[in-house]
C-alpha cells in the first residue's frame, strides 16, 4: 500500500508546505542518496517537519536527448517503495516537458520553492543544476537563502573506493557486468520489475520454460546470463533462478529481452508482475551452432547459479 502522497505539480496541500524538500532524480536511491535522506530524516525529527521529494519524469537527460532510451536504474514504483522506507511524506513527480524546461532558474526558486512550497530546508547534491539552460546551481540557491527564507543543505558526496557514489557510476558497473559491486553501492540487489509477456515459447520448446519481461527504460546491464532471485506479485515466497538478458543471438532476436527461468516452480505467470533481483554475472551472451550446444550450456549455467 502506498503511504506517501503523490502530486503531479507544485500545488501541494497546506500541511505539506513549510517543510524539508529534497530535489533530484534519485535514480536507484544508492548509498549516496541514502546518506542525503538520512541527514534529511535527522532534520525531520529535530524540527518536526514534513519531508518532501521533488523529482522529474522523464529524467531531464532523457528529455533533452531522445536517443537515450535505456537509462533508469529503478522504475517509479520502486522509487515509491524506497521513499516509503525513508518516511517521505509527499512526492512531486513533475512532468518534465518543453514548457517546464524553459523556466528561468530565479523563477523556479521564487515561484515553486518559495511561494508554492514555502520550503524551510532544501537538500540538493553539489552538482545539482536547474532552470533554463541549467543556469541554476548551488551557488545561486545559497545566494537567495535569506531572501526566500530557506536553509540550503548540501551534504558532502559519499566516497567509496576513491570514487564518488553516483547513479552514473552504478550504470557503468551494470553495463560492464560488475553486478556485485553495483549491488554494494545500492546496498541491495539491483532489480528489474515488469509483467510477464507471451513470447515465441522457444525456451519451452527446448526444455527450459522462461518468463519473458520487456525491460522498457531500464539500463541495459551487460548482456548475458545471471543468477537471480525472483518475487511474484501476491506471492510471499522468493524463487531462485537464472536470467538471460540480451538478444538471443542463436535465435536472431533483434529486441533486447529479459528471460527468467525459475527453479522449482510450475504454473502460468502470464501478465503477472515479477521483481527480478540480480545476484551474480555468470557469463556473457554467445551464439551457439545448434540447439544441443545451447541446451548443454544452459545446464551448466543452472549448475553455476545453484552453486
Amino acid at each position: 500500500m502506498v503511504r506517501v502522497k503523490i502530486y503531479k505539480d507544485f500545488n501541494v496541500r497546506k500541511q505539506h508546505q513549510n517543510g524539508i524538500i529534497l530535489i533530484g532524480n534519485f535514480d536507484g536511491l544508492h548509498l549516496g542518496h541514502q546518506k542525503l535522506f538520512n541527514e534529511a530524516l535527522r532534520y525531520k525529527k529535530k524540527f518536526k517537519l514534513n519531508l518532501g521529494v521533488v523529482t522529474f519524469d522523464p529524467i531531464p537527460k532523457m528529455f533533452f536527448n531522445k536517443e537515450i532510451k535505456n537509462y533508469r536504474i529503478s522504475n517509479f514504483n520502486q522509487k515509491i517503495e524506497y521513499f516509503n522506507k525513508y518516511k517521505v511524506d509527499f512526492i512531486i513527480n513533475k512532468k518534465f516537458d518543453k514548457t517546464f524546461s524553459k523556466i528561468e532558474c530565479n523563477s523556479f526558486i521564487e515561484k515553486y520553492l518559495y511561494k508554492k512550497l514555502k520550503s524551510k530546508f532544501l537538500f540538493v547534491s553539489n552538482n545539482f543544476r536547474f532552470g533554463y539552460k541549467r543556469k541554476g546551481d548551488v551557488i545561486l540557491l545559497k545566494k537567495f537563502q535569506k531572501k526566500f527564507n530557506y536553509n540550503l543543505i548540501k551534504p558532502k558526496p559519499l566516497i567509496k573506493k576513491n570514487k564518488i557514489v553516483s547513479s552514473t557510476l552504478i550504470r557503468n558497473y551494470l553495463e560492464n557486468g560488475k553486478i556485485e559491486i553495483a549491488n554494494k553501492f545500492l546496498s541491495r540487489k539491483w532489480s528489474i520489475e515488469g509483467k510477464v509477456e507471451k513470447g515465441r515459447m522457444l525456451g519451452r520448446k527446448i526444455g527450459f520454460p522462461t518468463c519473458n519481461i520487456d525491460i522498457k527504460n531500464y539500463v541495459i546491464a551487460k548482456p548475458g546470463v545471471y543468477s537471480v532471485n525472483v518475487k511474484i506479485e501476491k506471492n510471499k515466497k522468493t524463487f531462485k533462478g537464472i536470467a538471460n538478458l540480451g538478444f538471443r543471438p542463436t535465435f536472431n532476436q533483434k529486441k533486447i529481452l529479459l528471460e527468467v527461468n525459475l527453479f522449482n516452480f510450475s504454473g502460468n505467470l502470464y501478465n503477472k508482475k515479477l521483481s527480478v533481483d540480480f545476484k551474480k554475472f555468470i557469463r556473457g551472451e554467445k551464439k551457439f551452432k545448434n540447439i544441443d550446444q545451447l541446451k548443454k550450456q544452459i545446464n551448466k549455467d543452472i549448475l553455476s547459479a545453484k552453486k
